[in-house]
């Protein structure tokens, strides 16, 4: 009798640890994954920018250890080629096949305005697209719910941004008899917008437009319209165009035809190492970018070159770092109101807070304050104290302050 209740409880005790063993762990100590889907083009025309932009959210997410809360992030690289519809359909695989919950990160107004589209199909809130397009706060303020999944566009429209800083620099070393200007840039939508908002800011002020024109992206013979310009004699003369051999290109080919405007290379510096591209054709150059100002930029951008052994630029490594930064903000906020992280949680949280001016991004290492209110929204708040880009004009691959005045570091010249 001994020896079977033995035995029964020997079996008892055998069932009981092979159903603890095979029970399913409670849901706490299930590992949570969630999937970030980072827009930028790294192969194509504009590699370069898109590479110091994946580079610096890899160093923003090295340093959170790839965690928010209690949730391990996963990166999916999504490459947008400067080409919209590459951007789309690439973005779309990333959903389908990757599982991506979320996106962040953009450079060029077109690839833009193709990818919220698929954002907006699959509800897939998207965080900090630096595109300037009007077209695409049009889209948003149409109808806010559903675009509303394109969250939090950083770079205001070039009518806020761009063209008054220029128009205010330009008006302060010519007299009105003077004022011609120029303007030129590839047929992309960004840089079309900002030769349009240059132009007409510029003609608005009473200054007269001698030549409106466009080329393609992967245009490098510069050397017939310049000879044109020389005639027209503008004061100042933009060219924008997201590739950086085009615009390289125009800039020493101006200055070898003794071009006497001053260039206004919108973008230039858009990636680290633009001056062993122009050299000393840059002198005299204008151009609108965030400065490594603080100590905290400072040491980001010492860190960038140590790890990736090349130079960032602030306009490129500098703002995707601190995208990063605001994606981790808001991802944050939506574990702590609503206890997960997911794509509809990141919604709400953009909808009800971010585009409210309720939660700002005030650790950036370039802006003060990354705002957005519903006033400004989809855009950025632009200001002092927000989002600005001071004009800079380049000596010896020097970028040096020119406008606002209470910043200035220098005075702006014509070319000698």
């Amino acid at each position: 009798m001994k020896r079977v209740v033995f035995t029964t409880v020997v079996a008892i005790v055998i069932l009981s640890l092979l159903a603890t063993a095979c029970a399913p762990k409670p849901a706490e100590e299930e590992k949570k994954t969630f999937k970030v889907g980072v827009l930028a083009s790294i192969t194509g025309v504009a590699a370069r920018t898109g590479m110091e932009q994946k580079n610096a959210v890899t160093m923003a997410f090295e340093e959170i250890d790839y965690k928010i809360g209690d949730y391990d992030i996963e990166l999916v690289w999504i490459d947008a080629q400067a080409d919209a519809d590459k951007a789309a359909r690439a973005y779309e695989e990333a959903v389908v096949r990757d599982g991506i919950q979320a996106g962040m990160n953009n450079f060029y107004s077109s690839v833009a305005i193709a990818v919220m589209e698929v954002a907006v199909k699959y509800k897939i809130p998207h965080f900090c697209g630096s595109a300037e397009s009007g077209t695409i706060v049009d889209k948003v303020r149409s109808d806010p719910e559903r675009y509303g999944y394109w969250m939090g566009k950083t770079w205001p429209v070039p009518e806020s941004l761009v063209a008054p800083p220029y128009l205010a620099a330009m008006n302060e070393v010519t007299e009105p008899g003077d004022r011609r200007v120029a303007v030129l840039s590839d047929d992309g939508e960004g840089p079309t917008s900002v030769r349009i908002a240059v132009r007409d800011t510029f003609a608005a002020d009473g200054w007269e437009v001698v030549a409106d024109e466009y080329f393609s992206i992967n245009e490098l013979e510069f050397y017939p319209l310049i000879s044109k310009l020389r005639d027209q004699d503008p004061a100042a003369v933009l060219i924008c165009t997201s590739a950086v051999p085009a615009i390289s290109a125009f800039v020493k080919q101006a200055r070898e035809m003794e071009l006497g405007s001053v260039i206004i290379a919108h973008g230039l510096g858009w990636v680290g190492e633009w001056y062993e591209m122009t050299g000393p054709a840059s002198d005299y150059v204008l151009d609108q970018i965030p400065q490594w100002t603080t100590d905290e930029a400072k040491d980001f951008a010492k860190r960038y070159e140590e790890k990736w052994d090349e130079v960032p630029s602030p306009s490129s490594a500098g703002l995707a770092y601190d995208y990063a930064g605001v994606f981790i903000m808001v991802a944050e906020r939506a574990i702590e109101k609503y206890g997960e992280l997911t794509s509809e949680t990141l919604y709400k949280v953009g909808q009800e807070e971010l585009w409210t001016g309720k939660l700002t991004y005030k650790d950036g290492i370039l802006m003060k304050e990354y705002k957005w209110t519903q006033e400004t929204y989809p855009d950025a708040l632009v200001g002092k104290d927000n989002f600005i880009f001071p004009v800079i004009q380049y000596f010896g691959g020097v970028g040096k302050i020119v406008w606002p005045p209470e910043w200035a570091e220098a005075e702006l010249q014509f070319p000698q």
